[in-house]
């Protein structure tokens, strides 16, 4: 059966994500803002939430109409199928949000598409009353410039939920935003790749599922699993294909320092219960101490964002600590990613060669990319 899928993700990344889904052979792709829409089938659902690295979710498409009036959206949403894909037991809750639409609340567009498809299911099931005791059903509904767009949740938990992170430290990076910032760099798995403020390891971490062909949602559950419409041998075979496309490890040059002990420690946690442990050398060291003596390399680093004064001031310290070790060595690729617009200031190596403007959260950061002689 065919489909569309969305795959949504964090404004900037959305080229990144296309090219995600083109390798794993879409052809037929729609890029707007923060969403990526594909043409797929059913058994498709299971690889798409297995391998996309740096989407949030994958979106099952239902329907989109304009829907000026309350019952422009009920009518609509009513005649739709929902009964070929919630079933007679199916418990569904409906999110909804809506953006400079003539329809603003989005609680009261949330209750009426769920009405709605009670309405269409207790017409196709014949009967009054939901048990709610079987799968779970999340439908989405954005309503942008008075376009409603319907989708299914296939997801569940955000796909940046791989499995490994236990904790992370104060302002973590999200896995998904991690394995973009190392797509969108020079390096390649047989480069050496640092990250001298690793934290809780999160950006080596997504280094190492990328250079070992490890597929990020290998180790946890998705919504539309419990979905009879997708059969179990979907999953199970999407789930064998990836485990045994995994490289070996030991080849891989992975290095994180932190100044922190205790992120040291869960780094190492993380990476052990990634499956990575073996790929990535972590110490604990001060950036101001570190000492370089390789000729090419790749820095993929996220500096703490300074706030109160006494924090700005240790990071003038760190930013000058970076400008000293890597001023005059151009064989080294330099990427840090900082809410702080005074960094380029301090880092006089040149100006830098890109800045792209990527949101972790909330925080608008830019992502400063300062590009090596090649190797």
């Amino acid at each position: 059966m065919k489909v569309t899928l969305i795959a949504t993700t964090k404004f900037g990344l959305e080229m990144v994500v296309k090219q995600e889904i083109q390798a794993l052979g879409f052809e037929e792709i729609v890029v707007s803002d923060g969403r990526i829409e594909f043409e797929a089938t059913l058994a498709d659902i299971p690889k798409a939430n297995l391998w996309l690295r740096c989407a949030d979710r994958v979106l099952l498409k239902i329907a989109e109409f304009p829907a000026h009036t309350f019952d422009d959206l009920f009518e609509q949403t009513t005649a739709l199928p929902w009964e070929e894909w919630i079933t007679q037991d199916g418990k569904f809750t409906v999110n909804a949000k809506s953006h400079k639409s003539a329809l603003k609340s989005a609680r009261s567009c949330q209750s009426i598409v769920k009405k709605a498809v009670v309405e269409r299911l207790k017409s196709a099931y014949q009967i009054d009353w939901f048990p709610e005791t079987g799968a779970e059903f999340t439908i989405q509904l954005a309503l942008v410039r008075n376009s409603a767009l319907l989708t299914l949740d296939t997801s569940g938990m955000g796909l940046h939920k791989r499995g490994y992170r236990e904790e992370a430290g104060e302002a973590p990076l999200k896995e998904t935003f991690a394995a973009g910032l190392v797509q969108l760099s020079f390096w390649q798995p047989d480069r050496l790749l640092l990250d001298p403020m690793c934290g809780s390891g999160t950006i080596l971490i997504e280094a190492a599922l990328i250079g070992r062909n490890i597929a990020p949602g290998l180790y946890r559950d998705f919504a539309a699993e419990g979905w009879p419409a997708i059969p179990a041998e979907a999953w199970a075979q999407a789930r064998e294909e990836a485990q045994n496309a995994i490289l070996p490890g030991g080849t891989l040059q992975l290095q994180g320092s932190d100044s922190d002990p205790a992120s040291i420690e869960i780094a190492r946690s993380n990476a052990a219960k990634a499956g990575v442990a073996d790929d990535i050398q972590f110490e604990v060291k001060d950036v101001r101490k570190l000492w370089i003596d390789r000729e090419y390399g790749i820095v993929i680093t996220n500096p703490p964002y300074g706030i109160r004064l006494a924090e700005y001031q240790e990071l003038n310290s760190i930013y000058i600590a970076l400008n000293k070790m890597f001023r005059k060595k151009d064989g080294w690729s330099i990427y840090v990613l900082t809410a702080d617009q005074k960094f380029p200031d301090f880092f006089k190596r040149a100006r830098p060669d890109r800045v792209r403007k990527l949101y972790n959260g909330t925080i608008e950061t830019n992502f400063y990319q300062y590009y090596g002689r090649k190797p």
